[in-house]
């Protein structure tokens, strides 16, 4: 039986971006529809944020009961067991889901159609077999997929991804991982502390989000303290075999083949828009088949239809999809009154060990932005106080201010308690900071944040103020 359904707002898509969507969208038209082409629950809840970092609190337990002895404290053995690790991870994991659906659950049914979701015209959606939608206003919350290259492929059933890993019985004795991104570093770190072989294998040089140089040098060799990490990696082979996946590749000029039970893709993330039928709204699309939308709205074009969350692939993180959900179904409810929406200053952390941070601008948009009139100071927390105290004296933080205007900028951070610090480089860098202000805000002894001090401090000291300005950083001017 085919229903049919009208609706003021039509959300595709029921994870973060989508029910913030439909939420902000029902404060201002009578009648909207949330869709669901899979299963309810985020992407987070289910194969992202939650899992991975409950993975990563089991591989802590163990990594600090084998480095207990620099403490004085004898630990003889330490036991993984994989089945209960993995079961608890999945236990957790299945909570917060649950959380998530309780809040679907509030919607009500009438709100709520599940099938995929096409395009038939610029208004109307088929949904699944049995549904017509016809909508005046649309916004495109579909999310994303773990991606996978073609070359991969050749490791057949041992070929797994980031989805599949939380689902193991067991863990197995090693694993390959493909992408020293986010996703690579965390479960590949965590894994090899759980005791499973990892080699880690990269295209490009790049580490995570870190764009600062000197930044990404450390974290290289920290991480390859414990399992090898190549980020630009020469692979010769990739073979299936009987027993687990065959991958030839040069090391040090050197030939070698080693074999693992699994090969890991953590090579990204797809937006899932190219079964939406997006050729039949009139949408001007790229060359990759996605909308052109204005960031700052979530509008394609001068449309009805807006696009948030991992589907637009702009900035894929929880925070971002919740504000561009909010942005875009405040805007369709409007329609067509269209507002900017607010923009949070850009905040990322890597939950590795050490710890990835990255706050307001890189370096490289520091440098196009200020015109070369910058200044770097920094911070080696090999002899930070508090962090000798907890043996975690591992890192760099490198912080980022303007000459003239004396401004903070932003930073990046490879380093103990990165995930605290960065929030408030952010909250410094979203207020507009002088370097000289955020001295003067209260520091306590000790604390790891006593080595933020120690970096805006040589930063204070190299920067150019007022009348002391460069005639180049006259040139630039305070804000520019």
């Amino acid at each position: 039986m085919i229903s049919e359904h009208q609706a003021d707002v039509a959300v595709i898509g029921g994870g973060t971006a989508g029910m913030v969507a439909y939420r902000q969208a029902r404060k201002h038209a009578e009648r909207a529809v949330l869709i669901e082409g899979q299963q309810f629950g985020t992407t987070c809840a289910r194969v992202g944020c939650m899992p991975s970092k409950l993975l990563i609190a089991a591989a802590d337990a163990a990594h600090h009961a084998r480095h207990a002895e620099q403490f004085g404290i004898v630990v003889h053995e330490v036991g993984i067991d994989g089945k209960a690790v993995l079961e608890r991870v999945r236990r957790e994991r299945d909570r917060f889901v649950g959380g998530v659906l309780k809040s679907v659950e509030r919607i009500p049914a009438s709100d709520r159609l599940e099938g995929m979701a096409r395009f038939e015209d610029a208004h109307t959606l088929r949904v699944g077999d049995g549904h017509w939608v016809r909508a005046d206003r649309v916004v495109i919350a579909t999310g994303s997929r773990t991606h996978v290259p073609d070359f991969l492929k050749a490791a057949g059933k041992r070929l797994v991804t980031s989805d599949d890993v939380f689902e193991w019985a067991d863990l197995p004795e090693s694993v390959a991982v493909f992408g020293p991104g986010v996703i690579g570093l965390e479960l590949g770190q965590a894994l090899a502390r759980l005791g499973v072989r990892v080699r880690m294998f990269g295209v490009g040089g790049a580490i995570g989000p870190i764009r600062d140089e000197e930044i990404r040098q450390i974290a290289l060799e920290t991480f390859n303290e414990e399992f090898p990490l190549d980020p630009d990696a020469t692979v010769e082979s990739i073979n299936e075999t009987e027993g687990g996946v065959e991958i030839t590749f040069v090391e040090d000029g050197t030939e070698r083949t080693e074999c693992f039970d699994y090969l890991l893709a953590a090579t990204g993330r797809r937006p899932n828009v190219d079964s939406l039928g997006l050729e039949h709204t009139g949408l001007a699309l790229d060359d990759h088949g996605m909308p052109l939308f204005d960031p700052w709205t979530m509008q394609c074009g001068d449309s009805h239809i807006f696009i948030a969350g991992d589907a637009n692939n702009h900035l894929p993180l929880l925070h971002e999809a919740a504000d561009e959900g909010g942005i875009a179904g405040t805007n369709a409810g409007r329609w067509p009154k269209v507002r900017v929406g607010h923009r949070r200053t850009p905040l990322a952390v890597v939950f590795s060990d050490p710890q990835i941070a990255t706050a307001g601008l890189t370096i490289q948009e520091v440098d196009e932005r200020c015109r070369g009139c910058y200044e770097v100071g920094s911070v080696d927390f090999s002899d930070q106080g508090r962090s000798r105290v907890m043996g975690q004296n591992r890192g760099l933080l490198r912080v980022y201010g303007e000459h003239g205007s004396g401004r903070f900028m932003g930073a990046e951070m490879f380093g103990p308690a990165a995930e605290h610090i960065g929030h408030l480089l952010a909250w410094s860098a979203q207020q507009g900071m002088k370097v000289a202000d955020m001295l003067d805000m209260p520091f306590y002894h000790p604390v790891i944040e006593e080595g933020l001090r120690t970096a805006l401090r040589d930063l204070n000291h190299k920067l150019r103020l007022g009348p002391e300005m460069t005639d180049r950083c006259m040139e630039c001017g305070p804000g520019s």
